[in-house]
């Protein structure tokens, strides 16, 4: 019996097989005798020589990469990430499994393709086990792209169909409530999305009405689950605006989003809609048909939910330039007014005085022609009987009474003689 440390040939050395006895006492029905399968003395045959966990990752990842030489892998990418530290991670799988996969940084110089989910590829790399967590994983070295995969081939069968119908149009989108009165929130009850919201929106309206329509947001189920959750929203009708979402995930976690049911679900809900799915970097189809979207859950609440106190502020503002506006459309209008009054009055003393001017004038007019005044002159008017105005000799006779008018009276007389005036003589 022998240990070989990992890393060199053999790993675990074992003999050629165990005794029989011990090999009977493994068939199943055996019971607990089946502990004793292996000589307690040798490593990890009893609790006194068991081996640490780090030994065995070490030395599972020995036999594989023994056993399993690099190769060429065909599949498709998912859950692509560049991490901070350089180095690639994703997965690639097929309609029945997947795996997962690492490009190192010192690896990447000799790939020249663009590496994104959705890519149909085939890599060549080595199968190992990360002991840390261990995970096996393809240690990849070479990518070659094949096509599209199924997912970004669904994706653009979703996203042509979404644009053909109208619903990715810009000028759809609709403006939030300045001052909503109801919130309601499509998402897991159980998720730290919820939580992220309702914190956010209580602090900044303490009052605001918050109902949550629960949903799956991922795994079997997760799409018809929230078609329904608008469906029961929209048979309700009392929200004001929606915010639709989770927290992040893997690129597969967040595929109940892209599905174009739920993407039509939130394009047709009949308020606003927020869309708030996964972290900043991750866009889906329910991003694309909502009204807005927003890179995380608590920056989707603070686009609903204004802040109370700022409103309070804007509308004590607005009432203070209210007030100021009113005061001087009111002073204004008592200048306007005052100008106006004496622009009349003067105006009124001007046609009066006019009018005074031109009645003196026809007064002076109408005096000048007046009887009266030319009886004041010294002048008189004979009248017969009956008033008649006696103008000419041939209206006398002698012995005739007449009243003679003058100025200050009328006067009776009597024509004792009637002289009518010589005839001019003609030259």
């Amino acid at each position: 019996m022998s240990w070989d440390p990992p890393g060199r040939e053999g790993g675990f050395r074992w003999p050629a097989g165990p005794p029989e006895s011990e090999a009977r006492a493994s068939e199943p029905g055996s019971g607990l005798r089946g502990l004793s399968l292996f000589d307690a003395a040798l490593p990890g045959g009893s609790t006194e020589t068991a081996v640490a966990v780090s030994t065995l990752a070490q030395s599972i990842r020995h036999i594989i990469e023994r056993s399993v030489k690099p190769l060429w892998v065909r599949g498709e990418i998912i859950d692509f990430k560049a991490h901070r530290n350089g180095h690639w991670y994703f997965s690639l799988r097929d309609r029945a499994a997947q795996l997962r996969c690492v490009v190192w940084a010192d690896d990447q110089r000799r790939i020249r393709t663009a590496v994104e989910d959705g890519m149909a590829v085939v890599v060549y790399g080595q199968v190992t086990v990360y002991a840390v967590r261990g995970d096996m994983q393809l240690r990849v070295t070479a990518i070659e792209p094949t096509g599209d995969g199924l997912l970004r081939r669904a994706l653009e069968r979703t996203l042509e169909a979404l644009r053909r119908d109208g619903l990715l149009a810009p000028e759809r989108k609709r403006p939030l409530p300045r001052l909503p009165r109801c919130l309601a929130v499509v998402t897991s009850p159980d998720g730290a999305a919820l939580h992220d919201i309702l914190a956010v929106a209580r602090r900044r309206a303490p009052s605001l009405r918050i109902v949550v329509v629960a949903s799956k947001v991922q795994g079997d189920g997760a799409p018809e689950d929230l078609c329904s959750a608008f469906g029961r929203l929209a048979r309700w009708g009392k929200a004001d605006v929606v915010i639709v979402g989770r927290g992040g995930g893997a690129k597969e976690d967040l595929s109940a989003f892209n599905d174009e049911r739920v993407a039509r679900a939130v394009a047709a809900c009949l308020v606003p809609t927020i869309s708030a799915v996964g972290h900043e970097i991750d866009t889906t189809m329910c991003d694309l048909v909502a009204d807005v979207r927003a890179p995380t859950p608590s920056a989707a609440a603070e686009s609903a939910v204004p802040l109370w106190a700022d409103e309070e502020q804007r509308l004590r503002l607005a009432a203070a330039q209210l007030a100021g506006a009113a005061t001087r459309c009111v002073q204004a209008s008592g200048s306007r007014l005052g100008r106006a009054c004496d622009m009349t009055l003067r105006g009124a003393m001007r046609s009066t005085e006019r009018r005074r001017s031109r009645l003196d004038a026809a007064a002076g007019r109408l005096d000048a022609l007046s009887p009266l005044a030319t009886l004041a002159r010294g002048f008189a008017v004979a009248r017969g009987a009956g008033g008649r105005a006696l103008t000419a000799t041939a209206d006398f006779a002698a012995g005739m009474p007449f009243d003679l008018t003058i100025r200050d009276g009328t006067v009776g007389a009597v024509a004792t003689s009637v002289v009518p005036d010589a005839p001019a003589v003609q030259p």
